[in-house]
């Protein structure tokens, strides 16, 4: 069987900053629709203590989902040097679609049907698809584009992740300084080459009582846009649950590559919060026994784009690959897991040989 092999990348990073300035005027609720009776910036400041976001990016009002995800494919296609008329799946993986101006999701036509027509691309077989899996969604992808190249139903596939979470999220939450915008694109293509690729991959979906940590819901403000559905998270039950079930997740991929911890060069987690990927990172090695490690095995992007969901690995991989993360980089042999957790709740992991 061939074996999917990455030959582009790209992404869009927005260039529209938020810091911790821009949520000094807001008013915050809690869980029980209260107004939170706190300083803002001791709010602020703990938010920051907890996650180490200092900064997120937003898209400008004129820009799109299909729109980020169009610049960051234009930059993959480029890097890749194909032809655009020969990729034969776009696979796009995001959890609101295109979001319109007053921040409700569509998907009416799906996002990576607009990303083709932005493209240009005028192949009737070029498929569109949209991946609908939560943070994973970008990873997912990946695992459904290996799939599709290793049956021979494709030799060329542009993998997405983008979002504008920036519209989804509820104005009077706390939990909306942890979301941002951004989109991330591969192109892999079909290889003989058995030196490199994705070398294993597995997902799980709990789909129980976890369906409730990570879902949409009306404001916190119960008389704000009582009509609108936000982004709604159970933070203290996603942290639990990640800790518990993601660093076994990761751990099961790098053993059915035949490999261990030691044989690993990078973990390109998801990145939703600084406190529970070092969390994870952490466990993951103390499965292997190993109790201090170099945390460069695990860069992290999180402190100055925040959670763009299913942009931030692909981005994460880009930044690295073009030598824009100071201290990262890759190198021929190098074994690398990519691995998320979001909403379902759902988990998967890859393992890439660079």
């Amino acid at each position: 069987m061939p074996n999917t092999v990455i030959i582009g990348t790209g992404s869009y990073v927005p260039q529209r900053v938020i810091d911790a300035s821009s949520f000094m005027d807001a008013v915050f609720y809690d869980d029980n629709h209260q107004r939170i009776d706190k300083p803002n910036d001791e709010i602020v400041n703990k938010f920051i203590e907890i996650t180490e976001i200092k900064k997120r990016r937003y898209a400008e009002d004129f820009e799109s989902n299909s729109d980020l995800g169009a610049k960051a494919s234009e930059a993959a296609i480029s890097d890749a040097g194909i032809d655009r008329e020969k990729i034969d799946y776009i696979i796009y993986a995001t959890n609101f679609g295109e979001v319109t101006s007053n921040g409700i999701p569509s998907f009416m036509p799906n996002t990576a049907a607009r990303l083709k027509n932005k493209l240009g691309i005028k192949n009737l077989n070029c498929i569109t698809y949209d991946m609908i899996f939560g943070c994973p969604g970008w990873v997912e992808g990946m695992s459904l584009a290996d799939t599709l190249i290793k049956a021979c139903k494709a030799k060329t596939i542009l993998v997405v992740g983008g979002e504008v979470l920036s519209r989804t999220v509820d104005p009077y939450d706390r939990d909306r300084m942890i979301f941002a915008d951004g989109a991330g694109a591969v192109v892999v293509t079909a290889s003989e080459d058995s030196d490199n690729g994705i070398i294993s991959e597995s997902t799980i979906c709990f789909n129980g009582e976890e369906l409730s940590y990570l879902e949409t819901g009306p404001s916190l403000n119960l008389n704000h846009c009582v009509e609108r559905q936000f982004v709604r998270m159970r933070g203290r039950k996603i942290y639990e649950f990640a800790l518990k079930y993601v660093p076994n997740a990761i751990k099961n991929t790098i053993d059915k590559a035949g490999l261990t911890i030691s044989d690993i060069s990078k973990i390109l987690i998801h990145q939703a919060n600084a406190k529970m990927d070092h969390a994870i990172i952490n466990r993951l090695h103390r499965l292997y026994g190993i109790k201090s490690y170099d945390q460069n095995i695990s860069p992290m992007t999180v402190q100055e784009f925040g959670n763009s969901s299913v942009a931030t690995i692909p981005t994460m991989f880009d930044l690295i690959k073009r030598g824009k993360m100071e201290g990262h980089s890759f190198k021929k042999g190098d074994n690398i897991v990519f691995a998320s957790v979001g909403a379902g709740m759902n988990i998967n992991a890859i393992v890439y040989r660079y």
